[in-house]
């Protein structure tokens, strides 16, 4: 066979003249790779999480590397280190790992047995003590809040301090905005808080309504191009509002007319709000003081405020998000459900439990506690009704009873252990809420402060339909496919 050496020289010349740049991608794909990888090794508590971001970062080349720079580190530790200088800034990405606090409470409370076991677990998670001498008061859909929350914005003389994560210009928005323009206006010190992806939801953003009108706002981890951040995580979900630092509000209602449920013509959100007055209300100003200083930069003095005591309520705040607070909600909830003798509630709009909340749902209802979860019937993202549907077996088999509630949405966050303990606030019971947001939650103590909390779960546990295994097995393949499919995503979802 004839070889033509000419036609051999060339191929070979250009594959010589190729080699060099293939080293080079070959050399900074292998060198990245190994980095991102081995940090992804190091530094990640999820194997699951590790092992997707390994993959990632070796099989596609370059691209694996800055999508796990870019999404994969958790930079949110070393930029409130930074902010708060609670330690000199290093080009360091630390472990996604909380920090635990621990106080001590008041030995009233320690020395009440009913309530010694849930006072122990959160005092040795939590760095605020817990207050007494709170009054706490529910308010249903935004019939009930959003006039409450006005008025108190009417009544300030001092400061007024807004954290929301929906903030909607719609009539109950132009409302707010008002009252905040007046109180600006009237020499009142006014500062918001509105997340960067949150207030996008919205046109015209509120953010840039109020600059306007001269009302000082932060945006929280805004979307940009230079330098370019964008992150569908690490949002700041809380719902905060502190008037003249006497009065507090928290809950999981957003502001917007999507609220006021007897009104609003289509897509209604039923939901808890709370009204709060006592030395709890110091704990909502301290956080915002956080959150300001991280999203604006700039630092807040919180001024003492002297609390007439309006109440014998036992409350504290805690705050939960990918900083030295991650995992403090999550844990002080399985705490609590280890302890529980009777009944457990938890009423969510969104219900994606890790595997530890699962085993410990199971272990209470083994024991013999009455076990109850209530879910919205539909809720405004039916992936995630959907991934939950492929997981309820886990507990429907261990007799924990699972209920949907009818329409309208309920956007309610609510967990009641033994009529004795209570959380209210923001957080929603899966891995964005516990892992990636911001998040305030607000725990109750005693069995006459959550008595309407318990009265009103009771009633929607009534109200609602008890699911039942056979009707979870029951489900076409087709559906089950789906719901499997999404279930896959969890962890993003």
């Amino acid at each position: 066979m004839d070889i033509d050496y000419s036609l051999l020289i060339l191929k070979i010349q250009s594959t010589v003249h190729m080699l060099p740049w293939h080293w080079i991608i070959a050399s900074m794909h292998i060198t990245l790779a190994t980095l991102a990888a081995g940090h992804a090794v190091l530094y990640k508590r999820d194997p699951r999480a590790a092992l997707g971001w390994v993959s990632v970062c070796l099989f596609f080349p370059l691209v694996g590397s800055f999508l796990y720079y870019m999404f994969g580190i958790n930079r949110i530790q070393t930029q409130a280190h930074k902010l708060t200088n609670r330690r000199p800034f290093r080009f360091k990405v630390g472990y996604e790992r909380g920090l635990r606090g621990s106080v001590s409470s008041a030995a009233g409370i320690n020395q009440d047995p009913q309530l010694k076991n849930f006072v122990h677990v959160s005092d040795r998670m939590n760095s605020r003590s817990l207050t007494v001498g709170n009054s706490v008061k529910m308010l249903q859909n935004g019939e009930q809040a959003y006039p409450a929350m006005l008025a108190a914005i009417n009544r300030a003389v001092e400061r007024v301090f807004l954290v929301t994560y929906l903030f909607e210009s719609d009539s109950i928005g132009e409302a707010f905005v008002t009252a905040l323009v007046a109180a600006h206006q009237r020499g009142v010190e006014v500062r918001v808080i509105l997340d960067g992806i949150g207030e996008l939801y919205s046109r015209p953003r509120m953010s840039r309504v109020l600059r306007q009108n001269g009302v000082s706002v932060a945006c929280f981890l805004p979307p940009g191009l230079l330098p370019p951040s964008f992150s569908v995580n690490l949002r700041n979900h809380r719902k905060i509002l502190v008037v003249d630092g006497k009065q507090g509000f928290t809950g999981g209602m957003n502001i917007g007319a999507r609220h006021m449920v007897e009104s609003t013509a289509s897509a209604p959100t039923a939901d808890l709000h709370f009204s709060l007055y006592g030395p709890v209300v110091t704990q909502l100003e301290e956080i915002f003081a956080e959150d300001w200083r991280f999203a604006s930069g700039g630092d807040l003095e919180i001024l003492k405020t002297r609390h007439v005591m309006q109440g014998s309520t036992y409350c504290r705040c805690i705050s939960d998000g990918p900083n030295d607070d991650l995992d403090k909600i999550s844990l002080i909830m399985l705490g609590a459900i280890s302890a529980a003798q009777h009944e457990v509630t938890i009423i969510t709009p969104y219900f994606l439990p890790s595997q530890e909340m699962i085993a410990s749902l199971r272990s209470a209802a083994l024991r013999g506690v009455d076990v109850a979860i209530i879910l919205p019937q539909k809720s405004n993202l039916r992936f995630v009704d959907w991934a939950t549907s492929n997981l309820l077996w886990e507990l429907l088999q261990y007799d924990v009873k699972v209920y949907y509630q009818p329409p309208p949405f309920a956007h309610t966050k609510l967990f009641v252990v033994d009529g004795l303990y209570a959380q209210i606030g923001s957080a929603n019971q899966d891995p964005r809420s516990l892992r990636l947001n911001f998040e305030l939650n607000l725990e109750i103590f005693g069995a006459e402060s959550i008595t309407k909390l318990v009265s009103y779960a009771q009633e929607i546990r009534r109200n609602s339909i008890e699911i039942t295994l056979q009707e979870v097995d029951g489900r076409s393949l087709i559906v089950r496919i789906r719901d499997a499919v999404c279930w896959l995503f969890m962890p993003y979802l």
